[in-house]
C-alpha cells in the first residue's frame, strides 16, 4: 500500500467526479470560476466531524460572501451522507469516496496509527482550489477547533489576490 503525498500548493487540484449526498454526481472541473473548499474527514456522525461539518454549515454566510463552494469528502456511502445531512442540517453536499480514489490522488489516504494499531484511513484534511483549479492552501493534518476560522481567513487573503 503505498501512501501518496499532499497536493503542494500552486499545484492543479485534481479533477474527480462523485455522488453526493443527494444522489448527484459533482464535478471538481464544474466548479472552476469559485474558490472551493474540500474537506476531508472520517467518518459520518462521528464527534470531531460532526463538529467540523456543522461549523462549515454555520458560516454558510461568510463563505457565500467569498463565493467560495463547500464540500466534504469521506468514505461512507450516499445513505450514510443523506442520514448525516439531515440530522445536522448540512448546507453542502457530502460525497462518497467508497473506495477512497479521491482521498489517495490528494494525499488524505494515510496510515494512522490509533492505540497501537496501525490501519489506512482518512487523515482529517481540507485543500483551498481557487478559482483556476490551483491548489491556494493545504491543511494536512486538521485541528477541527478553529478550522472553519483558518479558512476563511485563507479565502479573504486569496479574494484579496484576485
Amino acid at each position: 500500500m503505498v501512501m501518496s503525498d499532499w497536493i503542494e500548493v500552486g499545484a492543479k487540484a485534481p479533477l474527480f467526479t462523485a455522488e453526493a449526498d443527494d444522489g448527484l454526481k459533482v464535478k471538481l472541473a464544474d466548479l472552476r470560476g469559485k474558490p472551493v473548499v474540500l474537506f476531508f474527514y472520517p467518518k459520518d456522525d462521528t464527534p470531531g466531524c460532526t463538529r467540523e461539518a456543522c461549523a462549515f454549515r454555520d458560516c454558510k454566510d461568510a463563505l457565500r460572501r467569498f463565493g467560495a463552494y463547500v464540500m466534504g469528502i469521506s468514505p461512507d456511502d450516499v445513505a450514510s451522507h443523506a442520514r448525516f445531512r439531515d440530522k445536522f442540517a448540512l448546507n453542502f453536499p457530502l460525497l462518497a469516496d467508497p473506495d477512497h480514489q479521491i482521498a489517495e490522488k490528494y494525499g488524505a489516504w494515510r496510515e494512522k496509527n490509533m492505540y497501537g494499531k496501525k490501519s489506512m484511513g482518512i487523515q482529517r484534511s481540507t485543500y483551498l482550489i481557487d478559482a483556476e483549479g490551483k491548489v491556494a492552501q493545504v491543511w494536512p493534518r486538521v485541528q477541527v477547533d478553529g478550522h472553519d476560522q483558518q479558512v476563511l481567513d485563507a479565502l479573504q487573503d486569496l479574494a484579496k489576490r484576485d
